[in-house]
């Protein structure tokens, strides 16, 4: 259960909603528990010939109980939904404050699961699973004490029915939800890369006469996801099975024991029915349980991960000074890969302006990362003005550089808001005035909105070459001494390309800049080229 405690902190503000909304559930069992005695009751005095008048509770009963149903949906809903939206809050502050790069230091695809798909898991944990448990485990001494009334005996004997259709079919269908939630999971992500795989491929498997290889790859990983979810239906089925065979054996244990008093074998008929109706959620309940605990292990472990260096325990000042280096610097991203970079120094002076080059996998965004503090290096230093940023505040480190990529986001919101990004407070004139310096202040005015313009997801409502601009205006709006570009032109045409780099070139004034591509084109007019190769820098004039 340590995946369920890992996220209870965002949860705290609502334990008194949600422990009103489990005594609302319990009461609505017993009223409920209450009308089915009354009733069976009135009932059997009916059936042996007594004449009694209808029972005032039997209407107190009946008019509480639809009102106690509603208010447990409506807390339960309620406490549902608040506790999500602080559960996504906390994961995304959590991702973004991994590092500078954020989000995009992390693969999307895991990042989207958790946020979509995990986190949804727990939108029916708390009403469709926490209610129910803590509601028939409260149930039980109430249908033992309604029982005992009549015989000790026949209350014994439905509680166990109920402990057994109830704690066994709830830690089995637990156990069989979690375990087919990783199985399930695994042989989903094994077709996709199958598929995708094949799919990006299809030109040279076409050339080369394989699709048959591949069909049968992909059918075989379609095959194993089919067999995990079939398995686990039966396996469903069965649990489900537990609570009804053993409702048929207490109402059998009812009959026998009562059997010479009629009026005492229906109201205990009557209750064990009501009783086994409450319990019979339970395989539901552990099995919801089950998926939301293998669901929340991995946001869990996605959400404390520790992707950025740790802060130190006493932070030093923040330098004026501005020059970034990298000191015989060894790194690898985890102990079971190969290393990154053997021993690579490099030094971007203050105003200087540097790149290095490399195929992709050469480690040049890792470069970025370990300045922005996203990693730490297994030996070496990185200093920004002479200091050690192992010994400053990730936060402060943020202030002095800015990023920019290929991959860094446009949000679906105006032009002005996703260039607020950078700072809150800029105002339209500064706004204007960062995108007149990258040249793309008549575009956005030619726009019928201008600054109001909706651009879309991903920006997509605007050209390529104009977006990345957009993005270069954002940047520029930080006023970080410091700008790191990570193939901030990859997909663009060689012009738009040149001209890119013009504008950034234009535009540097006193800034630093250090910029990570693959080729030459925009390092004419830069102060020192680099080629990483091999975990090392070498000189591109070389």
């Amino acid at each position: 259960m340590r995946a369920l405690l890992g996220i209870a902190l965002p949860w705290k503000g609502r334990s008194l909603v949600a422990l009103f909304g489990v005594w609302v559930a319990f009461t609505a069992l017993c009223t409920n528990i209450a009308l089915i005695a009354a009733t069976g009751r009135f009932i059997a005095a009916a059936a042996i010939g007594t004449t009694v008048a209808l029972p005032l509770s039997l209407g107190i009963f009946g008019l509480a109980l639809p009102i106690l149903r509603y208010l447990e949906r409506l807390f339960a809903h309620d406490v549902s939904f608040r506790a999500l939206t602080e559960v996504r809050v906390w994961l995304f502050c959590r991702l973004a404050s991994g590092g500078a790069g954020g989000l995009g230091f992390r693969r999307p695809g895991t990042v989207l699961g958790r946020l979509v798909t995990d986190v949804d898991a727990l939108n029916t944990l708390y009403p469709r699973a926490l209610l129910p448990t803590a509601g028939g485990v409260l149930l039980v001494p109430v249908v033992l004490l309604v029982i005992g009334q009549d015989s000790w005996i026949a209350a014994s004997i439905v509680v166990g029915c109920l402990v057994l259709a109830g704690l066994v079919v709830l830690l089995a269908g637990f156990h069989t939800a979690r375990d087919a939630t990783d199985s399930t999971a695994q042989a989903i992500a094994s077709l996709r890369k199958t598929t995708c795989n094949a799919l990006s491929g299809l030109r040279e498997i076409k050339v080369s006469g394989a699709e048959g290889m591949m069909l049968a790859l992909v059918q075989a990983q379609e095959t194993r996801m089919f067999r995990t979810e079939r398995d686990f239906a039966a396996r469903r089925a069965l649990i489900r099975a537990v609570p009804f065979l053993a409702a048929q054996g207490a109402l059998l244990a009812a009959l026998l024991i009562h059997g010479a008093n009629v009026a005492q074998a229906i109201v205990a008929i009557f209750v064990t029915i009501a009783a086994f109706e409450a319990i019979t959620v339970m395989p539901r309940a552990g099995m919801l349980a089950g998926h939301a605990v293998a669901s929340v292990a991995g946001l869990v472990d996605v959400a404390t991960t520790q992707s950025c260096a740790p802060d130190p325990p006493s932070p030093a000042i923040l330098p004026k000074a501005t020059a970034l280096s990298f000191d015989h610097v060894r790194f690898r991203w985890s102990a079971g890969h190969s290393l990154v970079f053997e021993d690579v120094s490099l030094q971007v002076p203050s105003m200087g302006r540097v790149a290095v080059l490399g195929p992709s996998g050469a480690g040049k965004s890792t470069l970025a990362a370990l300045a922005l503090k996203v990693a730490s290096p297994e030996s070496g230093w990185i200093r920004l003005g002479g200091t050690d940023i192992a010994n400053l505040r990730a936060a402060d480190v943020y202030k002095k550089m800015a990023y920019l990529s290929h991959s860094t986001h446009l949000f679906g919101d105006t032009i002005r808001n996703n260039l607020r990004l950078a700072r809150r407070d800029a105002d339209d004139a500064e706004i204007w005035e960062a995108l007149e310096a990258v040249r793309v202040a008549p575009f956005v005015r030619s726009l019928p909105d201008g600054l109001d313009t909706w651009i879309g997801e991903h920006g997509i409502q605007i050209f390529g070459a104009q977006a990345m601009r957009v993005l270069l205006a954002r940047t520029l709006l930080n006023f970080a001494p410091i700008l790191i570009l990570d193939e901030p032109c990859a997909g663009l045409d060689l012009v738009a390309e040149r001209e890119f780099f013009d504008i950034l070139c234009d535009v540097l004034g006193n800034r630093s800049l250090l910029l990570l591509g693959q080729h030459l084109v925009g390092t004419e007019r830069l102060d020192r080229v680099w080629r990483l190769q091999g975990g090392r820098l070498m000189s591109a004039a070389g």
